[in-house]
């Protein structure tokens, strides 16, 4: 019995270190097809849909519930923000913020930004 539970014990321990070591390799950091956004203007140019982007401009005015345009003075575009992303601070178009978000591009509908994280830049 001694002998099965040490088995037992040591193919766990075996387990636990493969999977340990599988999730601590190294990241890949050479050249990557994936597109990095710099403005508003070159979203728009060419949406890629789940594309991560970090962008600091303003909310020019809501168009819907959770819907806003932003500018980063580039160009303007549509985002969402859930109203759990918004500060506890209140913002008005004056105010310069730094969404976080992803690009939603839908087939025959303009390109937004699903916002994941807003903060005020002071």
């Amino acid at each position: 019995m001694t002998s099965i539970r040490q088995s037992i014990t040591a193919v766990a321990a075996i387990g636990a270190l493969c999977l340990g070591a599988s999730v601590a390799q190294a990241q890949y950091v050479g050249p990557s097809t994936t597109t990095n956004y710099k403005n508003v203007a070159e979203i728009l140019k060419d949406p890629v849909d789940d594309t991560v982007v970090v962008l600091s401009g303003h909310l020019l005015r809501k168009v819907g519930k959770e819907k806003y345009i932003f500018s980063d003075g580039s160009a303007e575009i549509r985002v969402e923000v859930d109203a759990k992303y918004l500060p506890a601070t209140p913002i008005s178009d004056k105010t310069k913020v730094q969404i976080t978000g992803e690009v939603e591009k839908e087939f025959m509908s303009s390109p937004e930004i699903d916002v994941k994280g807003l903060v005020i830049v002071p």
